[in-house]
C-alpha cells in the first residue's frame, strides 16, 4: 500500500507540514489513523531538532495505536529517526528491523521500504546487505519502488567514501537511472548526476564530468554544490578562469 501520509509532506517546510498534518488528524475518525498523523506529527519535531516533544507526541501515538499494525511501524520508525538523529543510532537499528518486518507483515511495502534504508544508514557494516533488501522490495513492490533512487544514492556514497570510485559510479549510475524513471523529480535527478559527475571527477574521466554538471546548472535552480563541483572539474581541465567563476558564483549562495 501507499504512504497515505507523504503528501502531507514538504521536508523543505516544515511548519507548512505540520499545519497540515494537524488539520489531518481533525480529520481522521480511529484511534489508530489519529496516530499514524500524531507520529507524523513527531517526526516534524524530531526534524527540528526537539526529541523531547518527538517523545510525548510519540507516547501519545502509542496510547491511542491499540493493534493498528501500520500504527506500530510509524511508531518504531520515527522513534528510531529521533533516537539516531540524538546521536544514538545503535539504538535505532533493532526498531528500523521491527518496522520492517512489521511492514512486510501488513503490506505496507512503502513504509518497509523506508525502513530498509533507514537500517542501512544506520548501520555501515550491514549497509550492502540492507540496501539489497531494499532494492528487492523496490523491484518486486510497485509502492516501494520510490526507494530505488535513496537506497542507491546511500550506497554509492558509502562506496565514495570509501574512496572505491569505480563501484561508486557503477552504483551511482543506476540511482540515476532510477531518479529518471520519475520525471517530476526534477531536483533529486539532478543531485543524482551530480554525484555521477563528481565520481568521474574523481577517476580522472574529467570531460564527462564537465558535461554531467554543466547540465545540472542548465537544468536546475542555483546550487552552490554544483557550482563548486563544477568549479573543481574546470580547474583540473586547466580552465583556471572557468574555475575562479563557478568557485565564486558557490561563494555567492553559501
Amino acid at each position: 500500500m501507499p504512504d497515505r501520509l507523504r503528501s502531507l509532506w514538504d521536508f523543505d517546510d516544515l511548519d507548512a507540514s505540520q499545519q497540515r498534518l494537524y488539520a489531518q488528524l481533525e480529520q481522521e475518525t480511529t484511534d489508530s489513523g489519529r496516530a499514524e498523523v500524531l507520529s507524523q506529527l513527531a517526526r516534524v519535531e524530531s526534524l527540528r531538532g526537539d526529541f523531547d516533544a518527538c517523545e510525548l507526541l510519540l507516547q501519545d501515538a502509542e496510547a491511542v495505536a491499540g493493534s493498528s499494525a501500520v500504527a506500530r511501524v510509524r511508531i518504531d520508525l520515527e522513534r528510531g529517526r529521533k533516537l539516531r538523529s540524538s546521536g544514538d543510532g545503535e539504538a535505532a537499528v533493532p526498531l528500523f528491523e521491527r518496522a520492517f518486518a512489521g511492514a512486510r507483515e501488513s503490506g505496507e511495502s512503502f513504509l518497509a521500504g523506508d525502513a530498509a534504508h533507514m537500517v542501512a544508514i544506520s548501520d555501515p557494516e550491514r549497509m550492502v546487505q540492507w540496501t539489497g533488501r531494499g532494492l528487492e522490495l523496490a523491484e518486486s513492490e510497485p509502492e516501494a519502488a520510490y526507494w530505488a533512487g535513496p537506497l542507491l544514492n546511500n550506497l554509492g556514497w558509502h562506496h565514495f567514501e570509501n574512496g572505491d570510485y569505480e563501484q561508486a559510479l557503477a552504483v551511482f549510475e543506476r540511482a540515476l537511472e532510477a531518479r529518471e524513471r520519475d520525471p517530476q523529480k526534477g531536483v533529486e535527478i539532478e543531485i543524482a548526476r551530480y554525484a555521477v559527475g563528481k565520481t568521474l571527477r574523481m577517476l580522472g574521466r574529467r570531460e564527462e564530468a564537465a558535461v554531467l554538471l554543466e547540465r545540472c546548472l542548465e537544468n536546475s535552480e542555483p546550487d552552490p554544490h554544483f557550482h563548486e563541483e563544477l568549479s573543481e572539474i574546470y580547474a583540473a581541465l586547466g580552465r583556471d578562469e572557468a574555475a575562479r567563476e563557478q568557485a565564486e558564483l558557490a561563494a555567492r549562495l553559501r
